[in-house]
């Protein structure tokens, strides 16, 4: 089996608990994410199944969506939900300054990742260091927001709820965006609910819930949730005939009308057969799978 399952994971378990559980739907060691999501968060959560395992790094690497909830009056050490929770006596702010204040992270911009993450620095992990009592000074790092759109403000038990339409690059932290909004308006804020809309060129409302896939497999019809990962991979397509194809999986530089040079996704009869790079007329191999079915 090869390919991409677009699953709806739910708040609580991990992304490597999902990772697990198609593991043993499909018997299939060979499993993975394009994407993880922290527990507290749901959403599109892509899992590469096979040999899609080795196309992690494209799309991992693509635009996201986020719904997410802000709430601001408050400030968390881990940046979330998760808490500690310490309350900030200060007013609330209004629609227009918190959406002033929004506008200001859209663009390039400077992020510091939380101290409550995956980063690593000096062979040690930041989430690690930070639950021991020794936090680690993370560096900031460039990420790309594309837009923030405000959906609306509710009051909550302890501040003020502001749910946000997230479009943005990889790597970008929302709990930062969240800290870091609260930080500016002078009152605290962090990341009170999140759920990834869009991922991988995937989207939630085509998602598919773990009680859905258990009762695919149940009837034999778990392949019915497995997507093309060709189709999902954001390069240009190159097809090649039957004996360029032979030569291209074989690992030989193969000739190419391809116009521009560059990254692409191989095919060979209407499927997948892997990555390569084209440079003047030539086509390198990069990663070389067996054929992908067609359709």
């Amino acid at each position: 089996m090869l390919g991409v399952v677009n699953l709806d994971k739910p708040v609580g378990p991990t992304s490597h608990d999902m990772v697990g559980l198609l593991r043993r739907l499909t018997a299939t060691r060979r499993i993975g994410h394009a994407g993880t999501l922290d527990p507290l968060a749901s959403g599109v959560l892509p899992i590469l199944v096979g040999a899609a395992t080795r196309f992690s790094e494209e799309l991992t690497g693509g635009r996201k969506r986020y719904d997410a909830i802000v709430r601001l009056g408050a400030r968390s050490a881990t940046d979330d939900a998760e808490g500690p929770i310490q309350s900030v006596d200060a007013a609330r702010p209004d629609r227009p300054s918190i959406e002033a204040a929004l506008a200001d992270f859209v663009g390039i911009i400077e992020q510091r990742p939380p101290a409550f993450s995956a980063r690593k620095q000096g062979g040690r992990t930041a989430h690690r260091a930070a639950r021991a009592g020794s936090p680690i000074d993370l560096p900031p790092r460039r990420v790309a927001i594309d837009a923030i759109d405000v959906l609306e403000l509710g009051d909550s038990a302890d501040g003020l709820d502001v749910r946000i339409d997230l479009r943005c690059g990889a790597g970008t932290y929302v709990r930062s965006i969240a800290r870091d909004l609260g930080d500016r308006l002078g009152c605290g804020g962090y990341l009170a609910a999140l759920r990834r809309t869009e991922a991988a060129g995937l989207r939630v409302e085509d998602a598919i819930t773990p009680d859905r896939l258990e009762r695919l497999a149940e009837a034999g019809r778990l392949a019915d949730a497995v997507l093309s990962v060709g189709e999902l991979l954001p390069l240009p397509h190159v097809a090649l005939d039957p004996d360029a194809a032979w030569r291209f999986t074989h690992g030989s530089v193969t000739a190419t009308d391809h116009g521009e040079d560059g990254r692409v996704a191989v095919f060979a009869d209407g499927g997948l057969i892997g990555v390569g790079r084209v440079d003047a007329g030539w086509l390198h191999p990069d990663k070389v799978v067996g054929a992908e079915p067609a359709g």
